[in-house]
């Protein structure tokens, strides 16, 4: 049975919480998709909570956010340094989008604002074969982000990728860090949701293809599966 906590590092707005809860909960509902056994631990960095020692964790997955890991905030070197605690003790650990970037910047990588501007709705990205983790050759995932990893860190094997997002999935040597810039914790009505409140912030045409895309065949239980697998790799192997 996998203990999984998961790192609350931004939070989906207010008047959308009610009815699609926050993004722990969207993320625990992927996990006990995969397995109903599994134990999910929430720590809320906007709540003030602490972070505890990764050390001490089984299984680590950190949210998305709307603030930039370039950002400067108080919060964003301490979780750089629970990062790289975790790599080092070789705690699973998994990062979606936010999480993405500060993992990689905290490794070594390069994050910032892309010049391809918003990618919003479903996304297809071409899978590296025998990766280990992922079995398709493409998934097509939500996506919400203007920021991307634009270097990977040198220990980080890319297997995800799209013209878009070319750094879209890192697999890191490691062997227990799995990183991924796509939303599959998101279902279609809130990764509409979140082409909604690109509004005004993207080009109309932007918004209104995205919307559209998000009605075609979509791999998010596919791709929680494999991220629910890949956290719970220490306790399998361990029991």
């Amino acid at each position: 049975m996998a203990r999984i906590t998961i790192i609350e590092t931004g939070q989906v707005p207010q008047k959308y919480r009610e009815r699609h809860g926050s993004f722990p909960d969207m993320f625990e509902r992927m996990v006990r998709a995969e397995d109903p056994t599994a134990t999910v631990d929430i720590v809320s960095i906007p709540n003030g909570d602490a972070l505890p020692d990764p050390r001490n964790l089984e299984a680590v997955l950190i949210t998305g956010a709307a603030a930039g890991v370039y950002d400067g905030l108080d919060w964003i070197a301490p979780l750089e340094d629970f990062v790289r605690t975790a790599y080092a003790n070789r705690t699973p650990m998994v990062g979606v989008c936010f999480g993405h970037q500060l993992i990689a910047q905290a490794l070594g990588g390069t994050v910032r604002k892309s010049e391809k501007g918003w990618g919003i709705g479903r996304h297809v990205y071409q899978v590296l074969p025998d990766n280990g983790v992922i079995d398709d050759e493409a998934v097509a995932i939500a996506c919400s982000h203007q920021d991307q990893v634009m270097e990977p860190p040198n220990d980080a094997l890319t297997i995800l990728s799209s013209d878009f997002t070319p750094y879209a999935g890192l697999l890191y040597a490691n062997g227990a860090t799995l990183t991924l810039q796509p939303h599959p914790e998101f279902d279609v009505e809130f990764a509409q949701v979140c082409c909604e409140l690109r509004i005004g912030k993207a080009p109309e045409d932007v918004v209104a293809t995205a919307r559209e895309s998000l009605a075609q065949p979509m791999d998010h239980a596919k791709l929680g599966g494999a991220i629910t697998r890949f956290l719970a790799r220490r306790s399998t192997s361990s029991s």
